[in-house]
């Protein structure tokens, strides 16, 4: 991750302190339908539930089914975009010992998936 990025991200992260309002929840340019292709194309399945993806329903991680309501991700960190995008391709980065890998997407995959997740808004 780039030191532009990480200054974005940190920025993001300290605004959100002090901001309780709803983040914003849409991606510009990004794809829903495009999101849970990747998803099921790269497994997040095999440690999550998820709707919209029957089978496998992972037990190893939380259940994604409403997601775009929750206020964190990962349990730490403000559910936004950036943050979002930045968790989905490399977690560690974020939380060094989380259980959550770095996955295999580019940069228009994660934000593809963030606007799946972003659309699973009810519990």
């Amino acid at each position: 991750m780039g030191a532009g990025r990480w200054a974005s991200l940190a920025a993001i992260l300290l605004g959100a302190c002090g901001d309780k309002a709803d983040p914003p929840r849409t991606i510009a340019g990004a794809d829903p339908a495009r999101g849970l292709a990747v998803m099921e194309r790269v497994g997040c399945a095999a440690c999550h539930e998820i709707p919209g993806i029957d089978w496998p329903q992972g037990l190893a991680g939380p259940s994604l089914k409403g997601f775009g309501a929750s206020p964190m991700v990962g349990g730490r960190f403000p559910n936004q975009p950036e943050v979002l995008t930045t968790w989905l391709i490399d977690a560690p980065s974020l939380a060094p010992g989380t259980a959550m890998p770095a996955m295999p997407l580019t940069e228009a995959e994660a934000r593809d998936v963030a606007a799946y997740l972003y659309s699973l808004d009810e519990r």
